[in-house]
């Protein structure tokens, strides 16, 4: 551990990129999951399990924290660390995006964003200044700089505005952050699906000399390629002494093209949201325990999986629990799906360590395409 926020490059296969980020709270190992607790809980999971499957940080969001059950009570309960009980390293995201997406009666400024709580309609005031105030309250190790996201597709117009905005509202992130040693603020690279606006952010950021950057505006419900066109005109650019975060993303699939591409950290709410679906997902691809072809099957999702809730509970058991919309369903397979990912993760930082990852890469997405072994 160190007192100070680093950022370590410890191998490169291609453009991906074997790396540690350093702070007070621990070491993130990249590349890096990072499972979603929105509102202070990864859903479905205690937290000493998400730490035992391998996870170094978390996310917690601005915008839900903020709205319920408060920023200020968080902070006089100890902050979001103690709160939780997770002592390690916390990534919060500023709010932009679930303003733009949750939010009621959206009023947009210079200033801010004005907005009704989805929960009960009371108005909010966000501005760049009060995103960092909340994230320094919840006492986040690495805050996220306020946004705007627009949904793709859209007009050009409208993305270069967003673009800019958010470059400005950078820089009064910035401010409001100063210096905190042992934590960071990171921008955000927007531009939608135009290479030279998000040339420009990029470069904009980077002069900035922030301590983190991160692609936003993406995995909005755009192709994979545009997502992945976007990574190629933006990562070159990115500082290669800086950690690179895809916000938002994703599936197996868009990790390793990403990672392939030179980005070092994840989130998504998809093997959380998606266990509690009844979905499971497994080296050999996604199981849908609905089907009721697993009804009779004694097999487990995975026999040589170390994690428990693939390897010794039947595909049968698991059926009958999502049928039945018992409780128990929803938390085998996201302790199942987190586990996968952070297994993931772990054989990619291997196999670029060992100067294999695009074979490794090959192999993981040929055993999906294979998809899963039907039952006898």
């Amino acid at each position: 551990m160190t007192e100070q926020f680093t950022f370590k490059l410890l191998a490169t296969d291609g453009k991906a990129r074997r790396g540690e980020i350093s702070m007070p709270r621990g070491t993130i190992r990249t590349p890096a999951f990072m499972p979603v607790g929105t509102g202070g809980t990864v859903k479905a999971m205690y937290m000493d399990q998400v730490r035992d499957l391998g996870a170094d940080v978390i996310l917690g969001n601005t915008y839900h924290l903020m709205l319920r059950p408060g920023a200020e009570r968080v902070a006089r309960l100890g902050g979001l660390h103690e709160f939780a009980k997770w002592p390690y390293p916390i990534l919060t995201d500023s709010g932009g995006f679930q303003v733009m997406s949750l939010a009621q009666l959206r009023k947009l400024n210079e200033q801010g964003v004005t907005f009704q709580s989805h929960i009960d309609g009371r108005k909010f005031e966000m501005s760049p200044e009060r995103s960092i105030e909340i994230q320094g309250l919840l006492d986040s190790d690495i805050q996220m700089q306020l946004d705007e996201c627009v949904a793709l597709p859209t007009d050009a117009k409208n993305i270069e505005r967003a673009m800019e905005l958010s470059l400005r509202w950078a820089e009064r992130c910035k401010a409001a952050f100063g210096n905190q040693p042992g934590k960071a603020m990171f921008g955000i690279v927007q531009g939608g699906d135009i290479p030279a606006l998000r040339e420009r952010s990029a470069e904009a950021l980077k002069a900035m000399d922030l301590k983190g950057y991160a692609v936003g505006g993406l995995a909005v419900g755009e192709p994979q390629k545009v997502m992945l066109d976007m990574l190629d005109v933006t990562c070159p650019i990115m500082p290669a002494d800086k950690p690179r975060y895809l916000m938002g993303v994703g599936t197996p699939d868009d990790m390793l093209k990403s990672v392939a591409r030179g980005i070092d950290m994840f989130d998504c709410v998809m093997p959380t949201r998606a266990g509690r679906h009844g979905l499971a997902f497994t080296r050999r691809g996604k199981v849908n325990l609905r089907n009721a072809r697993h009804a009779d099957d004694p097999r487990p999702l995975d026999e040589e999986s170390p994690c428990p809730a693939a390897r010794d509970y039947s595909r049968a058991y698991l059926h009958h629990l999502v049928k039945s919309g018992e409780a128990l369903g929803g938390m085998l397979l996201t302790w199942n799906n987190l586990a996968y990912y952070q297994q993931l993760m772990a054989d990619i930082r291997s196999a670029i360590e060992a100067g294999r990852f695009s074979d490794r890469a090959a192999e993981i997405s040929a055993a999906w395409a294979a998809g899963d072994i039907p039952p006898r």
